[in-house]
This record gives C-alpha cells, structure tokens and sequence, in this order.
C-alpha cells in the first residue's frame, strides 16, 4: 500500500521529513500483556483449583483486552501519517474516513511544541501549527517533535 504522501506530490516536490505517531500509543497494550502474563504465572503457583480456573480466567479476558489495544495502536500508527515536503506541511489520519491537513510552508506563521516530562524523556508531544490566515492545527503524539518544528521552520 502505497503512502499517502506519494500520492499527493506535485511537480518538483520532496520529501523533506516525515514522522509518524509515537509508540507510546502501545503503552495500554503493554500493560495489559504484562498483566496477563503475571495473571498466568499466578495460576501455575496457586494449588486452590478455583483459584487456577479465576487467574486463567482473568489472564484470558486481560489479553483479549491487550490484543484490542494491541491493534487499535497498530491500526492508529499504521493509518496516520506526517510530512514535510519543500512546498508544505502534510498530515493525514484514517483509513476509510480520511482527514487531512495541508498548509504551504509561506504561510507557517509559528510552529508550538508541548512535551511532558515523558515525552521529553521519550522524544514525542504534540505539535501545533498556526498559520496566517488559515487557522490552527494541532497534532498530537508525534515522534520527535522537535526535529519535525526544525524541519518546517528551517529555510
């Protein structure tokens, strides 16, 4: 499957940086398959058999859960997309239902940066956009935000 990104350039345009959403959108599913995993190994040190049959029963349902989260993270990572070209800025989310923002890089008025003590640690936050009379977006939880800040403010 091709790349939004691709499919849009025009005449003479490149690719200058692209990022995409932070893995941090696994930290749910993470979670989860740690918990049924330790749900699992309490099943093996428990002698109780209703106790087994709980902790396996729990362990199940807990890597369901995981499994979902597992995919929506994939499915969010997979679907979303955020370049800059040296005529604009691209963002892209959604697979059936398609959003997308474009804004030329003349008409950036200032990039913003929000990084928590995390994100700072983990190098990702959001992003917003403000341009000159086109409004604000922002975009959340990407990859090295300040790398992609340099990219669209660097000229």
């Amino acid at each position: 499957m091709a790349r939004y990104i691709d499919e849009i350039l025009q005449p003479g345009e490149k690719v200058l940086y692209s990022t995409n959403a932070h893995w941090i959108f696994y930290f749910p599913a993470i979670v989860g398959w740690i918990v049924a995993l330790v749900l699992l190994l309490m099943s093996r040190q428990t002698t109780s058999e209703g106790l087994v049959l709980l902790c396996l029963t729990a362990s199940a349902l807990v890597a369901l859960g995981a499994l979902y989260w597992t995919i929506k993270g994939w499915f969010h990572r997979f679907t979303t997309e955020t370049d800059v070209t040296n005529f604009r800025v691209v963002h892209k989310t959604g697979f059936i239902t398609r959003k997308t923002f474009e804004m030329s890089l003349d008409k950036v008025e200032s990039v913003d940066v929000d990084q928590s003590i995390l994100g700072r640690i983990l190098n990702y936050g959001d992003v917003t956009i403000r341009g000159v009379g086109e409004g604000v977006e922002k975009i959340e939880t990407i990859s090295s935000p300040l790398a992609f800040r340099n990219s669209i403010t660097v000229r």
